[in-house]
C-alpha cells in the first residue's frame, strides 16, 4: 500500500460480489465490489481492480478457482465472500466450508494483503421459506469470524443490524441484495476497513413504512415468489446444474477504476 492508499484491490466470491441483483447481464452488473473499488479509488486514483467472481460457486470452487489467480495478482486489498452456495444445499458440512474460507483468508494475508468479508444476514427473515436454513447461516457467521479473527481479516458485520433484513435493500429473488443493499455493503466494508469518509450511516433503518400486509396478500407473494425463484433454483440442483456453469469472472484482470461522481453512502 503506498501513501496514497491500496493500489491493487482483488475481490473473490460468488454471485454477490459479483454485483448480482445490481444491474443486469445486458447492461452491466455493478455490485459492492465495484461500489467499494470506487470509494477507494477516490481517495487512491491509481488503484488497479479485478472482480473474480462468478455465480453459483461454493466456497471449495472459489478457493480452487480464484485463489490461485488473486495471488498472482499480489493484491493489497482482498475481499473473500463465500459459504451461502453451500449452505443453500442438503447436508452441507460448514467446518469444510469455513476450512476453505480460511484457507484463502490465510493464504491473502500471508502474501501481505489486507483481507476483507463479511456476515450473511439470517435469510429466514428475509423470505419465511428459508427459515430452515437460517440457524445454518448464522453458524457459519460464527465460523468465518473465528477464521478471520485468526489472521486478522477485517470483518464488517453487516448481519447484526436490523436494517440488513428490510425487503428494500433485496432483489425480487430474495437471495441477492438490490442496488441499495450493495450501496449499504459497500459503505459496512469501506467503514470496517477504515477508508476516509466512511461512517455508519449503512446501519439506519430505513424510513418506516405503512402497515403490513394482508394475511392473504403475504402468502401469495410467497406462492408467486416459489413459483418464479425457488421452482427454477431447485429445478438446476436436481439436474446437476448451476447459475454460473460455462461463465468467466466479469473482471478477471487487473483494471484502473474510475471513481464515481455519484453517492455510493447508504442515503435512501
Amino acid at each position: 500500500m503506498s501513501s496514497s492508499g491500496y493500489l491493487r484491490y482483488v475481490a473473490l466470491g460468488d454471485s454477490h460480489t459479483e454485483g448480482l441483483g445490481d444491474g443486469d447481464d445486458v447492461r452491466g452488473l455493478r455490485g459492492w465490489a465495484d461500489r467499494l473499488a470506487e470509494q477507494v479509488a477516490r481517495h487512491s486514483p491509481d488503484l488497479l481492480y479485478a472482480n473474480l467472481a462468478v455465480r453459483g460457486r461454493k466456497a471449495g470452487q472459489v478457493r480452487a478457482e480464484q485463489l490461485a489467480p488473486a495471488l498472482a495478482m499480489q493484491p493489497d486489498l482482498a475481499t473473500v465472500v463465500a459459504g451461502v452456495n453451500d449452505v443453500l444445499r442438503p447436508g452441507c458440512d460448514l467446518d469444510e466450508v469455513a476450512g476453505h474460507v480460511e484457507a484463502m483468508f490465510a493464504a491473502l494475508t500471508a502474501q501481505g494483503a489486507t483481507v476483507a468479508t463479511l456476515m450473511f444476514p439470517d435469510v429466514g427473515r428475509i423470505t419465511p421459506l428459508a427459515r430452515p436454513i437460517g440457524h445454518r447461516v448464522l453458524a457459519l457467521n460464527a465460523r468465518i469470524r473465528e477464521a478471520a479473527d485468526r489472521h486478522g481479516v477485517v470483518v464488517a458485520e453487516t448481519a447484526a443490524h436490523a436494517a440488513a433484513t428490510d425487503p428494500r435493500l433485496w432483489s425480487a429473488d430474495r437471495l441477492h441484495a438490490g442496488p441499495l443493499g450493495h450501496t449499504r455493503i459497500a459503505a459496512a466494508v469501506a467503514q470496517a476497513l477504515g477508508l476516509p469518509g466512511s461512517d455508519d450511516k449503512w446501519t439506519l433503518p430505513l424510513p418506516a413504512e405503512g402497515t403490513g400486509l394482508p394475511v392473504w396478500r403475504t402468502v401469495g407473494a410467497e406462492l408467486r415468489w416459489a413459483g418464479t425463484f425457488l421452482g427454477p433454483w431447485i429445478g438446476r440442483r436436481l439436474r446437476g446444474r448451476s447459475s454460473g456453469d460455462g461463465r468467466q469472472a466479469k473482471r478477471p484482470a487487473l483494471l484502473p477504476v474510475a471513481a464515481s461522481t455519484g453517492d455510493t453512502s447508504s442515503a435512501v
